[in-house]
């Protein structure tokens, strides 16, 4: 192989290209931890049907929040529900709230917050999949293995909720104002 010398035309940062390369992203992972975990065995307590056949239901909730200069925290909050297949019998209740702080370097400021809800909570993700799993098992369950989660799928479903949300406040609050009020005659 052929050495390549260093011209602008090749990509070398020597001439008018080093404009064009981007910044170096560089992520850090500075702790993780469970910020609160409750487990409730409802077919121990209440009783439920012989041999159910379970029902998992996953909902998954991200947050992130500044903490220092280039540190931030993001949590990722899951509520596992089984229930009697067909039934409205609950068998367990899971919910998980894991965090992880992080350092961050190089994000573009427009960028940060889907780096933040993405990026984070998938390399945590192998965490909260093996507390779920071994949490479920010694509750007295098969074991719950958690799918991978599409992060982008789900920024991308919040950003819209988020969107719409705010449409829907504008036009309330247009029709606020165009609308005379009825006087007190």
């Amino acid at each position: 192989m052929a050495d390549t010398p260093d011209t602008p035309e090749n990509g070398s940062a020597a001439g008018n290209g080093a404009a064009a390369t981007p910044p170096q992203i560089s992520q850090r992972v500075l702790a993780q931890f469970i910020r609160d975990m409750s487990f409730e065995n409802v077919l121990a307590q209440k009783g439920a049907p012989e041999n159910p056949q379970p029902e998992v239901s996953i909902q998954v909730n991200l947050d992130a929040k500044k903490r220092g200069e280039e540190t931030y925290e993001v949590s990722t909050k899951l509520k596992v529900t089984s229930k009697a297949k067909g039934q409205e019998a609950v068998l367990f209740l899971m919910e998980l709230d894991y965090a992880g702080v992080f350092e961050i370097k190089g994000v573009p400021q427009e960028q940060l917050h889907a780096y933040l809800l993405i990026e984070c909570p998938r390399m945590t993700f192998p965490f909260v999949r093996r507390i779920v799993a071994d949490t479920t098992r010694d509750g007295g369950f098969p074991q719950v293995n958690l799918e991978p989660i599409d992060f982008v799928a789900l920024y991308r479903a919040d950003m819209a909720r988020r969107l719409q949300a705010q449409r829907e406040s504008q036009v309330e609050a247009e029709v606020d104002t165009s609308e005379p009020k009825p006087s007190d005659a």
